[in-house]
């Protein structure tokens, strides 16, 4: 008798599948959660309201008022550290639906779809399809994955900055420019992608004549950078912001080390954060370090200036929560999971429960009002 063979699978909608499910369990979580770590009669927090904390309250702010902040309230001088793409797409969204928070788990929800789908594809253009469904999950249980969920802006740059690579892999350069053009309206990180897609298109030996397309993505960065200085006569005042709102200058880094040590060897929630950016800091480092020994020079690239611009900061600052936008972390964990061999997909499984209770416990502390990264 001949078996009929298994029908192709879809991994974008694997990818696509394993997001719906994932955000329907955070919010069981955090619904769950909250009734739970009440005491007494205390009545918790409204839903919405659990999700306005931290940089997504900030970004509210410049949605809703620019970037001087609101009206007769004291000037944050750290808000241009924040770039205008996702302040821009809540005033967007805001014109239909009125809650602003509701407005940002929105475009969190819509974006962490279009990056899914396509970091599964990524990942089976570079390995195979069930590559594709590892490393979507990978992503969705990394520790600091509840600020896919929250109105922070890691999902929309997502959705611009894995389907730019994605083109870029498949040689469709202008689609790849354009691409990143938008992940660099969303953050300064999108400087570090188009300076990767400029390694990849060098070790690809692309013409030279398809090279003025990896100008567009420096074009928002320049603008932004311009429209600041219009503002503040500073042409670096994302950077400025940096400092005045978060303290972050450059050191070397055994000063941010012994900095961030010191600050881990204490006691309550802050000293739980900052383990947890020593520890993003060693998966920083060690991914940067495998990346050069397979010569991944563009991923290199990437990730390297990244990891190396955190680290000689002046404390280690959001280093796990930036490894959301490392697709190439998850990309190798998916390859190390994949595979004939049985053996491999103990891979996935351990990584997840040693890394599925952290994102769980993350999530209760950021909806719970702490800082988590």
């Amino acid at each position: 008798m001949i078996t009929p063979p298994a029908p192709p699978r879809d991994t974008a909608t694997e990818g696509l599948l394993l997001w719906l499910a994932s955000r329907l369990g955070i919010v069981i979580l955090v619904v769950v959660g909250a009734q739970a770590l009440m005491e007494g009669d205390a009545v918790p927090k409204p839903f919405l309201e659990r999700w306005r904390n931290w940089d997504a309250g900030l970004l509210i702010t410049i949605a809703e008022h620019g970037y001087d902040g609101a009206p007769g309230s004291e000037p944050d001088k750290g808000l241009p550290a924040f770039f205008p793409g996702m302040p821009l797409m809540l005033r967007a969204v805001h014109l239909v639906i009125d809650d602003w928070t509701l407005a940002g788990l929105l475009i969190s929800f819509v974006a962490g779809a279009v990056a899914m789908t396509a970091l599964a594809r990524l990942a089976e253009f570079e390995g195979s399809p069930e590559a594709g469904r590892w490393a979507v999950l990978a992503l969705l249980l990394w520790p600091m994955a509840v600020f896919l969920f929250a109105g922070y802006s890691e999902s929309l740059f997502l959705a611009f900055a894995v389907p730019a690579w994605l083109a870029a892999r498949q040689g469709r350069w202008p689609l790849a420019a354009a691409l990143a053009a938008g992940a660099s309206c969303v953050r300064i990180t999108g400087l570090f992608l188009a300076l990767a897609l400029l390694v990849e298109f060098v070790a690809r030996r692309q013409p030279v004549r398809r090279a003025g397309w990896l100008l567009l993505p420096f074009v928002p960065l320049a603008l932004y950078s311009a429209y600041q200085y219009s503002r503040t006569g500073d042409w670096l005042a994302w950077k400025t912001a940096q400092e005045a709102g978060w303290g972050r200058h450059m050191v070397w880094p055994w000063e941010s080390l012994i900095t961030t040590w010191n600050a881990a060897m204490g006691e309550g929630r802050f000293a739980w954060a900052f383990r947890l950016e020593i520890a993003g800091a060693v998966v920083g480092i060690a991914l940067v370090l495998v990346l050069l020994c397979l010569r991944r020079w563009s991923e290199f690239v990437y990730v390297g200036l990244q990891v190396g611009a955190l680290l000689c900061s002046a404390y280690y600052l959001s280093v796990p929560r930036s490894a959301l936008l490392w697709w190439p972390l998850f990309i190798l964990i998916a390859k190390a999971s994949s595979g004939p061999a049985p053996w491999r997909r103990w891979i996935i499984i351990v990584y997840a429960l040693v890394v599925g209770p952290l994102m769980a416990l993350n999530t209760l502390i950021f909806t719970d009002g702490a800082w988590v990264g």
